[in-house]
C-alpha cells in the first residue's frame, strides 16, 4: 500500500456508512468543526471561501433583478413574531430568546433571529407610503438561529447563514411572478454554479412557510438517494403586510396593502455539495465555486528548488494572470504523494505536477480530480488549455449529477409499489396524489417520505391516475422521497 493510498483508506466509504462518511468529510477536508455548544459549528477557512464563492455568485444574479442588499437587527421582540399567528406557531419550538440585557431583565423579551419577517414588515409599514415606493426589492446576507433537536454540520445546525429577500409589490400577480422568478434564479445558481441539478415546483399546504400564501421550493437528489431543500421562494399574500399594517396609497388614491414575498438560500448548499458531488477519496468541488482550482505540486527531486519550483511559480502566475484560482504547494515536510492525496481530499479541480523531466520535455502533467485522468501538456499552453478542462471538469460533474437524478425517479401507480421502491430504491417517486392531507399524512408515518415539489409547468400535473394513498381521484403529480 503507497501513501497516497493510506490517506484515502481512511476515510470511511459512502458505501458502508454515508453518514460517518459525510461527518468525516466535513472534518478532514477542513470544512467545519464541532464546538463546545451543542449543535453550533466553525465554519473553517476552507469551508467558508467555498460559501464566499456561492455568496458572490448568487449576490450578482439578485443584484442584477434590481434587488439592492440591507441589514437588519438580529433581536425580534415577541410583540412583533405574535402579530401573526401562524407564523409565531410554526417558529415557536425553535426560537432562542434573550431575556436578562447585561444584569437586568428585559421588559419584553427579544427572539433571536429565526427569519425576519416580523422586523422587516414593521420597518416596510415605516417606509412605505405609495405606489412610487413600489416595488421594494431588499435582501440580506445574515446569521440565523433555529434551536435543533437533531443537527449535522451545515446540513441543519443551530445557527447559520443565509440570504433572506424580502420584497413588496403593488398586485398580486406582480407578488406571484417574483415568487416564480426567484425560484427560476436559484434553479439556474444551482445547476450552473453548483453543478447539482433540481426540481422544482411548489410545496403542498401542509409544507408551506409558516403564514406563507404558497410556498415554492427547489430538490436536490444527495447520492444516498435522500432528497435536500436547496432553496425556498414564498408567495406571502397580504399575511404579513396586514399584520404589520403595510399600506400605499394605490394609482386611484385609495390605501391598499402590498403583496409581499420572502425567500432564501443557506449553507446547507455546502452539504449538498458534498453528498453529490462526493467519493471515497473526499470532495470533489466544482470549478466555479472550488476555493483553489488548481493546485501546482512541483515534485521534490534534486535540486528542485533551483531547476522546478521557478518555473511552477511562473506557471501559476501565469493562470492567475488568466483568471484562473490557481496555488502552489512547496512545502518540504510534505512528500509528493502526501499532497496529492491531500488536495484529492480537499476537492481541488485540477492538479499540476511538474518535476525535473517535465521541465526538460518542456511539459506539465494535469490531472482531473473529477475522473482522475491525466494528460500531458506544454508548459507554453497552460493558460489556454486549464480554462478548457476546468468547464469540462464543470460539465462533467453535472453530467453525472444529473444522470443519477433521472435514474432516481420513478413512477408509482399503487401503494405497495410506492413503499418498494421507497424501501429498496431510494430517491424520487412520482405518484399521483389527490390533494387531501390524510394521505399525505399516512404516507409520511408509513413510510417517512414526504411531498418534496408538486410541478407548476409541464403536462404531468394535468391527467393524473388514482391516488397512490387512497385510490381516489387523482388531482396532481407530485413528487415525494424520504429527505434530511
Amino acid at each position: 500500500m503507497n501513501e497516497n493510498e493510506r490517506q484515502v483508506r481512511q476515510i470511511t466509504q459512502k458505501s458502508d456508512d454515508f453518514a460517518k462518511w459525510y461527518v468525516e468529510i466535513v472534518q478532514k477536508a477542513e470544512l467545519a468543526d464541532y464546538t463546545p455548544m451543542k449543535g453550533m459549528m466553525v465554519i473553517r477557512p476552507h469551508g467558508y471561501a467555498v460559501w464566499e464563492n456561492i455568496q458572490r455568485a448568487l449576490d450578482l444574479r439578485i443584484k442584477a433583478t434590481g434587488h439592492v442588499n440591507a441589514y437588519f437587527p438580529l433581536f425580534i421582540p415577541e410583540s412583533f413574531l405574535k402579530k401573526e399567528a401562524e407564523h409565531v406557531k410554526g417558529f415557536s419550538p425553535e426560537v432562542a430568546w434573550v431575556t436578562i440585557g447585561g444584569k437586568e431583565e428585559l421588559e419584553e423579551k427579544l427572539a433571536v433571529r429565526p427569519t425576519s419577517e416580523a422586523i422587516i414588515g414593521h420597518m416596510y409599514a415605516k417606509w412605505i407610503k405609495s405606489w412610487r415606493d413600489l416595488p421594494l426589492l431588499i435582501n440580506q446576507w445574515a446569521n440565523i438561529v433555529r434551536w435543533e433537536k437533531v443537527t449535522r454540520p451545515f446540513l441543519r445546525t443551530t445557527e447559520f447563514l443565509w440570504q433572506e429577500g424580502h420584497t413588496c409589490h403593488e398586485t398580486a400577480e406582480e407578488g406571484e411572478a417574483e415568487t416564480l422568478k426567484i425560484l427560476g434564479l436559484y434553479k439556474e445558481f444551482c445547476e450552473t454554479e453548483l453543478a447539482i441539478p433540481v426540481l422544482s415546483g411548489r410545496k403542498s399546504l401542509s409544507e408551506k412557510f409558516a403564514g406563507a400564501s404558497m410556498t415554492y421550493a427547489i430538490e436536490a437528489l444527495m447520492s444516498d438517494g435522500k432528497a435536500l431543500q436547496m432553496g425556498t421562494s414564498h408567495n406571502l399574500g397580504q399575511h404579513f403586510s396586514k399584520a404589520f399594517d403595510i399600506k400605499f396609497e394605490d394609482r386611484s388614491q385609495t390605501l391598499q396593502y402590498v403583496w409581499q414575498t420572502s425567500w432564501g438560500m443557506t449553507t446547507r448548499t455546502i452539504g449538498a455539495l458534498i453528498m453529490v458531488h462526493g467519493d471515497d477519496s473526499g470532495l470533489r468541488f466544482p470549478p466555479r465555486i472550488a476555493p483553489v482550482q488548481v493546485m501546482v505540486v512541483p515534485i521534490s527531486i534534486g535540486n528542485w528548488r533551483e531547476s522546478v519550483l521557478p518555473v511552477a511559480q511562473a506557471a501559476v502566475e501565469g493562470l492567475r494572470s488568466a483568471g484562473v484560482r490557481a496555488s502552489i504547494d512547496a512545502r518540504e515536510e510534505a512528500t509528493p504523494g502526501w499532497k496529492f492525496s491531500e488536495y484529492e481530499m480537499r476537492g481541488v479541480p485540477l492538479r499540476i505536477e511538474i518535476g525535473p523531466r517535465d521541465i526538460k520535455a518542456g511539459q506539465a502533467v494535469l490531472v482531473r480530480r473529477d475522473t482522475k485522468a491525466k494528460e500531458t501538456v506544454p508548459l507554453a499552453s497552460l493558460t489556454s488549455r486549464v480554462p478548457v478542462l476546468l468547464e469540462s471538469i464543470q460539465a462533467g460533474l453535472m453530467a453525472q449529477a444529473r444522470a443519477f437524478l433521472e435514474a432516481n425517479i420513478r413512477d408509482a401507480s399503487d401503494y405497495q409499489g410506492f413503499k418498494d421502491i421507497l424501501e429498496n430504491q431510494r430517491g424520487f417517486v412520482r405518484a399521483p396524489w389527490c390533494g387531501g392531507e390524510a394521505c399525505e399524512d399516512r404516507i409520511k408515518t408509513e413510510t417517512m417520505a414526504t411531498i418534496r415539489v408538486i410541478p407548476i409547468d409541464g403536462d404531468e400535473e394535468k391527467t393524473p391516475g388514482p391516488c397512490v394513498a387512497c385510490g381516489g381521484k387523482g388531482q396532481t403529480v407530485a413528487y415525494f422521497a424520504r429527505a434530511y
